[in-house]
This record gives C-alpha cells, structure tokens and sequence, in this order.
C-alpha cells in the first residue's frame, strides 16, 4: 500500500479522512490496551489525533513513530510508556522514519518538505528538500553513511548526509510516485513505484534501474531486504512479493479472501513480516508458508499499518487510525 500523499496547498478534508479514503481503512476509536495472545497494544493517550505511521527501533532500546496527524516524533518504551516530540510545524505529516549512523533518527515531513532529525533527547533539527512539494515518504539508512529518501510528488530519489546536504536523483519514469525504500544487501537501495507499478533500485552512485513488475496489476507498497532478495508488499491483487537482484519477482499469496499488506519488515527469528488491513500481522515462512497473529481491535477498523523488528523477540507494529502502537512476540519457531 502506498503512503498517503495530500498535496501541499489548496483546500484540503482534515486528514483522518483524508487518510481513510485513501487508505481504505475506516477511522475509528483505539480500544483500552488489550492482549491478544503474543500482541498486545499500547493506546497512545499523550496526543489525541496522533495517527502513527512509520516505526522504527531507536539506539536507546526504545521504538520511535511518526505522528502525521500531529506533526510530532513520539517515543515508546517497551513496557508502552510513550513521550513525543514536536516538530516545527503540526500539518508537517512526518511519515517515515529510521535509525541513522549517527544515533539519531531520521524521518521525512510531507506536507513540511523536509527530512528531519531527533536525538534520544527529543533534540529536532529540520533541513528543506531543495524540490518544491516534493513530499518525502520512504527514508532508509543507506551503506555510505547517509540518509536515501523518496519524493513521491518529486518523482525523485534523495540523499541526504548527517550534516545536513542533500541530493536529488531523477526517475527514469514520469509520475512513478516512489514511496518506500531500503537498504538492499548487494549494496544498493530499492524502493518501490506505485503509481508506475515498479521496483526500482538505486546505487549509492545515483544509477537507477527499474523493474516493471509482471502483470501491470500490481501496485507496491512498503518494503525490505529479507532472504533471496527485497521483499514488498502489493495490492491488487493482495500479496507479498520478492524481487532478486536479477530483477526476477515472486509472488506469494496471502490466506484468506479478506487478507492484504501494508507494512512489511524482517523479524528477529529471520522471517518476513507483513501487517494485514485485515486486522492480522502474517508471518512468511522459507517455505512461504503463512502464520497470523489477530491484533486487538484490528478488525473493527484499527488495523496494523507499519512493522519494524524491535527488542528481543518483537516485532512492533503502528495503527494508524487507532492512535496506537503495539507489539507482537515472535514464537521460537
């Protein structure tokens, strides 16, 4: 599933709605914190409205998100005690975040047209993308010590160093709108193109190469470095894919007529993980064998969104719309 991307400027709904229609998800209120079997879920109560989206492990042992409603980085403990942290602006819609080589994280704001930097002390510092609107989503940690965003209205693919320089690489395909990106283990950083309906790659030189997807259907997501290649997630039809550096694409089919895949991540037992709109984290197995987890709430229209490895054996997840984070222990085997 792509990340929402409103235009900066002009009228706009507020941006629950917004996000619900283009998401498909319906917005509804978060449960108390429930317990689920191996997930529980943590009610974000320090800001109403936050809507969480990205996630990530920070250097500290705790799990840093997005707030897009809020314009603001939250911080959770993994006990589920949470502290955020303001941006410069409250529509600013930060979305993807990451660990950088620094022992800060590194996250991108939208509407604000920045990429934006917090220490573990909450500490912000903010630096413009030189394109107009070009609204940054996706942002990776790349091998070259630097920071690799998308611009999904910039039709672009950014660096960005620690000390705050950046660098613009055009796509090949117009209106490609790239949208998540990561690390690849051959060195290189992949993202995908929902809108071009493609996996592109991009070398720490700035060379792109793009690999349309078999079909023309398929729609990519969110994606990750995993076993034999990156693996993403697709919507139409849903699945889970795996693309190697050849170029070659798997699909993997996901159980149930109701089932899709928003975020994705590797998990600390070496599986793929996936988050399921319909209220469920899946699990791929080497086999390509699928185990679901049913997160609290999550088919009353507060879903799984984005995934991150975190602690231990966890995998933390975000609900967009049910102003909450939670978490899911993974099973020995």
């Amino acid at each position: 599933m792509p990340a929402a991307a409103p235009p900066d400027g002009g009228p706009r709904r507020p941006l629950t709605a917004l996000l619900a229609a283009l998401l498909g998800i319906a917005a509804v209120a978060a449960p108390a914190r429930a317990d689920a079997g191996p997930v529980t879920v943590f009610p974000i109560t320090t800001t109403p409205g936050t809507l969480p989206a990205g996630i990530t492990a920070g250097p500290d042992g705790a799990l840093w998100f997005t707030g897009s409603g809020v314009g603001r980085i939250g911080r959770i403990t993994t006990g589920g005690a949470v502290t955020d942290f303001p941006t410069s602006r409250p529509d600013s819609f930060p979305f993807g975040i990451t660990a950088g080589p620094d022992r800060a994280l590194w996250f991108t704001e939208g509407r604000g047209n920045r990429i934006g930097r917090i220490t573990t002390a909450g500490r912000v510092t903010e630096f413009p993308v030189p394109t107009a609107g070009a609204f940054p989503a996706g942002i990776a940690a790349g091998p070259d010590g630097a920071l690799w965003f998308t611009e999904q209205d910039g039709d672009r693919i950014g660096r960005i160093t620690t000390a705050g320089r950046v660098t613009e690489f055009a796509l090949p395909t117009a209106d490609a709108s790239p949208s998540a990106i990561a690390a690849g283990a051959d060195g290189a950083l992949w993202f995908t193109e929902p809108a071009g309906r493609r996996i592109g790659r991009i070398s720490v030189t700035g060379r792109i190469t793009e690999f349309p997807l078999p079909g023309g259907a398929d729609l990519p997501g969110d994606i990750v470095s995993g076993p034999g290649g990156m693996w993403f997630t697709v919507s139409g039809p849903d699945a889970v894919g795996r693309i190697d550096s050849a170029g070659r694409v798997t699909r993997f089919a996901l159980p149930g007529a109701d089932s899709g895949a928003s975020g994705i991540t590797l998990g600390p037992d070496g599986h793929v993980w996936y988050a399921d709109p319909a209220g469920r984290i899946g699990r791929v197995g080497p086999d390509g064998t699928v185990t679901a987890f049913v997160v609290p709430g999550g088919e009353e229209g507060v879903p799984p969104f984005r995934l991150t490895a975190g602690p231990g054996r966890t995998v933390w997840f975000t609900q967009l719309f049910g102003n909450a984070v939670g978490r899911v222990s993974s099973p020995a085997a």
